[in-house]
């Protein structure tokens, strides 16, 4: 019996043509090339100081190229506007923090930002786009509440919001479930999983758990000293020769008794 093909990959959103990317005396991207399909959840993984976060950032536009180009629908994004590509393009760093006592409701309001004129008012379309966020974040509720009453995941949830309410095709997040514990990281990921199934979303995080990652990308990008090493299914990436190589760990990989996707099982051999 022939072998299924490989489904093809939907038309990207956002590419990297050559992208090189530095700080003062250090390189951390030379010569990338990626493209990132839309209405997907795409997880970028790999060891610490590899380059994930660079270029999460370079990717919307926060961390000019040395050399090379990010295109967003084809178009090169040096040459967009900053308030108009953040009508497209929504980034959510590590670990944000906002002044203390702020509400959900007005933490979201401040996602409408680039779409509002200097000496504009608050408009019915903003009104419309803060409400929508905070239904699809499930944080209707919880919309008067200051922040920093929140649980980790509430917290989480209502920064994503906030960035939901910019009203962009793509959302970015550098490591969005870091210092949650599983059950917040688990609310976490299955939003990211039902903006893009429900809601079209093209979404990019960064992420350290790679079984995390194999149960809800798309697809998984992985990378080392800042190039990228596979790509592709969550089955194409996570191999025990791919892990081994990247992150110099021994492991098996072994299907999920609950879904089947991949899960990379340390085997202890290295220690």
């Amino acid at each position: 019996m022939p072998e299924p093909m490989p489904k093809p990959m939907p038309k990207p959103l956002i590419e990297a043509r050559g992208l090189h990317v530095a700080y003062p005396g250090r390189a951390v991207i030379e010569g990338l090339d990626l493209a990132l399909p839309a209405r997907s959840l795409t997880a970028l993984v790999g060891p610490n100081g590899c380059g994930k976060s660079t270029l999460l950032r370079a990717l919307a536009g926060l961390a000019a190229p040395r050399a090379g180009q990010v295109l967003l629908d084809g178009a090169d994004i040096a040459r967009i506007a900053p308030k108009r590509l953040a009508r497209r393009v929504a980034m959510l760093p590590q670990g944000p923090i906002a002044p203390e006592g702020l509400s959900v409701r007005d933490l979201v309001r401040q996602g409408r930002y680039p779409h509002r004129p200097l000496l504009g008012g608050w408009s019915t379309q903003d009104a419309d786009a803060v409400a929508e966020a905070l239904r699809l974040t499930k944080l209707e509720d919880l919309a008067e509440r200051p922040l920093d009453a929140l649980s980790g995941g509430q917290r989480q949830r209502a920064w994503i919001a906030m960035t939901l309410a910019q009203g962009g095709e793509a959302l970015l997040l550098d490591e969005p479930t870091t210092y949650l514990d599983i059950a917040h990281q688990e609310e976490v990921m299955a939003l990211l999983r039902r903006l893009v199934d429900e809601r079209g979303a093209t979404v990019v995080a960064v992420l350290h758990d790679l079984n995390q990652a194999a149960r809800f990308a798309d697809r998984m990008v992985m990378m080392k000293a800042g190039a990228v090493v596979a790509e592709g299914s969550a089955q194409e990436v996570v191999t025990p020769a791919r892990i081994a190589e990247v992150f110099d760990l021994p492991v098996i990989v072994a299907p999920s008794p609950v879904d089947g996707a991949p899960m990379a099982i340390p085997t202890g051999a290295g220690a």
